[in-house]
């Protein structure tokens, strides 16, 4: 018997009730399916927006990087991340470097801009080839500013 058969030997107000709730799970279905639709829909132009902004921050980062001077011959890698920080607008956000191990130093910030600790990581790396072995950072309180411990290596 298949189902055609089977709604036909129904009497006629199970028809009716089976016919009404077939109709009412079909609605159901597609105005569910519209709404996750749309839900992942929102998600989608959410995200889109984000990266336009991780975008936008990058064009206008990458006239600042390009203008950057080439690191100096013979430099040790402790004075090329203090050069660096000054030039990056971190000389007063710069608390300390230390050795940290061979070839590796701890350098410490405290109340840094986070743009410009990521420019300055960014230098580090394009010139010295430098390498954030470890990182700690946290909110300094303020907008956009961060207190930051990094592991640097370079090579």
């Amino acid at each position: 018997m298949n189902l055609l058969e089977w709604h036909a030997a129904l009497a006629e107000r199970e028809r009716r009730v089976v016919t009404w709730g077939a109709l009412a799970a079909a609605l159901l279905l597609l105005v569910g399916g519209v709404w996750k639709l749309g839900s992942a829909a929102a998600a989608a132009a959410l995200r889109v927006e984000g990266k336009r902004e991780q975008l936008a921050w990058i064009e206008a980062v990458t006239p600042r990087l390009q203008a950057i001077p080439a690191s100096r011959a013979g430099e040790s890698l402790a004075i090329a991340v203090d050069r660096t920080a000054r030039e990056s607008g971190l000389g007063e956000a710069l608390e300390g470097i230390e050795p940290a191990g061979p070839g590796s130093l701890r350098v410490r910030f405290k109340n840094a801009s986070f743009d410009a600790l990521a420019l300055c990581l960014a230098r580090l790396q394009q010139q010295r080839g430098a390498v954030t072995e470890s990182a700690s950072v946290n909110a300094s309180g303020e907008a956009g500013r961060v207190d930051a411990t990094l592991v640097l290596r370079g090579h």
